[in-house]
C-alpha cells in the first residue's frame, strides 16, 4: 500500500511539473559520507538542515553509488553509465581543472601509474563510447541554464558544452531573466581529506557517545577520527542550511527541486574504496517544490547513475535509450531496480578488482583476486592517523573480532553478508548452506551483468589506454563545417559522437558556448565562432564563419 500510494504521487507531481512553469533543479552534493544523519536515524550527530530537507521531501533508504571512489563515482553520474562500461573505473586517470574559457583547457598531467602487466600508463582522459554524453546537454538544449560549482571529477575533461557555466565562480544568479536552471554546489568539506586537515579544528560532537562500527576497535585515536569525520558532517550541515537560506530570500525555494546526495560512502577504513554496503550505501534526499510528499521515505533500490535520467523525466525529458540509468520518477518513470551493482579496480597505486551485486537485504561480493588484502596499503588515506594506527595494530597482532576480519592479509573469493543483521560486513554466510540459494541468485545476477554492460575491467589498464589513445596519443576532434541552408547555419563535425558549440558577436571570447542542435539564422554580417569535442578527444580548432548573405 506504501508503495502504491508512493507511485500515485510521483505520478501526480509529473502531470504538475507539465503543467506549471519549469522548476529549476538544485543539487547540494557532498563527498565521502553514509547515511549517518539524523534523518536516517544517527543519534551522535546533529543534522538540523538535512533533516528539515527530509521532513519536507522524500528519504531513500536504499541509495547507492557505483563505485567507493569520487571520480568513477562522479563519471557515472555525469554520464548515466557504469564506470566499468565506458572504462571510467580505474581512480583516477589524470587531475584535472575547472574549465576556464576559451583557451583555458588543461589537458592531463599526472604521473604515471605502474600497471599490473608492468608498463608505465600516462595520465589519460578516458574516451567513451560515441553516443555517451554528459546528461546536462540534454538539460541545455531543453532551455535549461546550467551550472557547476565546481567539482569535475568525471575521469574525462568536461566538454565544454556540458555547462553553461562550470568553476568556482559558476552561479545560477548569472542566467538570462527568467531562464530556469539545473545547479550543482558540491561540498567538501566532509571529504576523507579533511579527517587530518581539519584535526586541530573544534570538535563538534562528543566522541564519548560515537556509536564505532563492529570493525573498529575502540581506541582514544579512533575515537578523535571517526569523532571528527561526524563533526565535518555537522559543519556540512550548516552549509546546507546557508543555501536553503539563500534560496528562500531569493523566493526560489518553492521554484525549485532539490536534490541532496553523497557522491559515495564515508571516508574511513572499510568504507571509502569498498565495494559493499560499507562503501556504496548514500544518502539521497528529493524535496519538491510547495513540500509535495513531504516526509515520505522509500525503499526502492537507486543507483546514483539514475539521478541523471531521472532530472530528464521529471522534466519531460526522455533519456536516451543509450543510458544505463534508470528514472526513478517522472514521465519516463522505469521499472525499479532487483539489484544494485557495484565495482573496484585500481585506486591511485594500489589494485583492486571485486564487483559487487546488493538487493538492500543482503550484499554480494566477487573478489577475482583473493590474494589481495581487503585493506590494501594506499599513501592518500594513511595520513589519517587511526588508520596508520591500525596497520601497526595488524603487524603486532593485536587486532580482534571485527577489526581482525577486515585486516586479513587475503580475501574469500565470494561474500554474502545479510545486511539487515549484520550492516557493517564482517560475517561471511557465503559458505552456510543455508543462504546458498541467495548465493546462487547473485553470483548468476553478477555474471549476467557483467557480460551485459561488457565490463572492461577485465582488460588490463594499459591496453584500455591504448584502446582509448592509440599509441599512447591522445586522439584529435575533426573541426566543424560550417554550411549554409535555406533553413540556416548547418553544423557538422566529422567526428562521431562529437558535441558542437558556438559563439556569436559579442559572446564570441566568453566563457559560455551555447549547444548546437538545429540550424541557426544569422543576419548578414553576423559572425559566429564554433568547435567540436567528443569526450576523451583534444577539442578542436576554432572555425569562424561570417554571413554575407542578406
Amino acid at each position: 500500500m506504501h508503495k502504491l500510494f508512493l507511485l500515485l504521487l510521483l505520478v501526480t507531481f509529473s502531470q504538475l511539473v507539465q503543467a506549471q512553469e519549469k522548476y529549476n533543479i538544485l543539487w547540494l552534493s557532498c563527498e565521502d559520507i553514509d547515511p549517518t544523519l539524523g534523518a536516517y536515524g544517527a543519534e551522535e550527530v546533529e543534522t538540523p538542515n538535512i533533516d528539515r530537507l527530509a521532513r519536507e521531501g522524500i528519504l531513500f533508504e536504499n541509495a547507492y553509488s557505483t563505485v567507493g571512489v569520487c571520480a568513477p563515482s562522479r563519471s557515472s553520474i555525469i554520464t548515466g553509465m557504469y564506470p566499468v562500461s565506458i572504462g571510467t573505473h580505474n581512480m583516477r586517470t589524470a587531475n584535472f581543472v575547472p574549465y576556464k574559457g576559451i583557451n583555458g583547457e588543461t589537458y592531463p598531467s599526472f604521473q604515471a601509474v605502474t600497471g599490473k602487466s608492468g608498463q608505465n600508463i600516462p595520465a589519460y582522459s578516458a574516451v567513451l563510447p560515441p553516443e555517451v554524453k554528459c546528461f546536462t546537454e540534454y538539460l541545455r538544449v531543453a532551455g535549461y541554464y546550467c551550472t557547476n560549482n565546481w567539482k569535475n571529477d568525471y575521469q574525462f575533461y568536461p566538454p565544454f558544452t556540458a555547462w553553461d557555466e562550470n568553476g568556482f565562480n559558476a552561479e545560477y544568479m548569472n542566467r538570462p531573466e527568467g531562464m530556469p536552471f539545473f545547479s550543482v554546489y558540491n561540498h567538501e568539506v566532509t571529504h576523507e581529506s579533511q579527517i587530518w586537515m581539519k584535526e586541530k579544528d573544534p570538535m563538534l560532537v562528543d566522541i564519548n557517545n560515537i556509536k564505532l562500527p563492529e570493525y573498529f576497535p575502540d581506541l582514544p585515536v579512533v575515537r578523535k577520527d571517526v569523532g571528527r569525520k561526524y563533526s565535518n558532517i555537522e559543519e556540512l550541515d550548516a552549509q546546507i542550511g546557508e543555501k536553503l537560506d539563500k534560496l528562500e530570500k531569493e523566493g526560489l525555494l518553492d521554484k525549485t527541486i532539490i536534490v541532496f546526495w553523497s557522491d559515495h560512502g564515508g571516508p574511513m577504513l572499510r568504507q571509502k574504496r569498498a565495494v559493499g554496503n560499507t562503501g556504496l550505501h548514500v544518502p539521497l534526499i528529493i524535496r519538491f517544490p510547495d513540500k509535495r510528499m513531504a516526509g515520505t521515505r522509500s525503499d526502492r533500490l537507486v543507483s546514483l547513475m539514475d539521478l541523471g535520467p531521472t532530472m530528464m523525466s521529471l522534466l519531460g525529458i526522455k533519456p536516451p535509450e543509450y543510458m544505463q540509468g534508470k528514472a526513478f520518477m517522472g514521465t519516463y518513470e522505469e521499472a525499479p531496480r532487483e539489484a544494485i551493482f557495484g565495482s573496484a579496480d585500481r585506486f591511485d597505486e594500489a589494485y583492486d578488482f571485486s564487483r559487487s551485486v546488493i538487493d538492500g537485504q543482503f550484499s554480494y561480493i566477487k573478489n577475482f583476486d583473493p590474494s589481495t588484502p581487503l585493506i590494501y596499503r594506499i599513501q592518500y588515506r594513511e595520513q589519517i592517523e587511526m588508520t596508520r594506527k591500525l596497520i601497526e595494530m595488524d603487524r603486532q597482532g593485536e587486532l580482534t573480532g571485527g577489526a581482525a576480519y577486515i585486516f586479513r592479509d587475503y580475501r574469500d573469493a565470494e561474500e554474502l553478508y545479510d545486511l539487515e543483521n549484520d550492516p557493517d560486513e564482517i560475517h561471511n554466510l557465503a559458505n552456510d548452506p543455508k543462504y546458498y540459494p541467495q548465493l546462487i541468485k547473485m553470483r548468476a545476477q553478477l555474471s549476467a551483468w557483467q557480460l551485459d554492460i561488457g565490463d572492461k575491467g577485465l582488460i588490463d589498464e594499459y591496453n584500455l589506454v591504448q584502446m582509448f589513445w592509440p599509441g599512447l596519443v591522445q586522439p584529435s576532434t575533426k573541426d566543424v563545417v560550417v554550411k549554409p541552408t535555406e533553413k540556416g547555419l548547418v553544423l557538422s563535425c566529422d567526428t562521431k559522437g562529437a558535441s558542437i558549440g558556438y559563439q556569436i558577436d559579442d559572446k564570441i571570447g566568453s566563457e559560455t558556448w551555447q549547444i548546437y542542435h538545429e540550424p541557426i539564422k544569422l543576419s548578414k554580417g553576423q559572425k559566429i565562432v564554433t568547435r567540436a569535442k567528443r569526450i576523451g578527444y583534444k577539442t578542436s580548432n576554432t572555425t569562424e564563419f561570417v554571413n554575407m548573405e542578406s
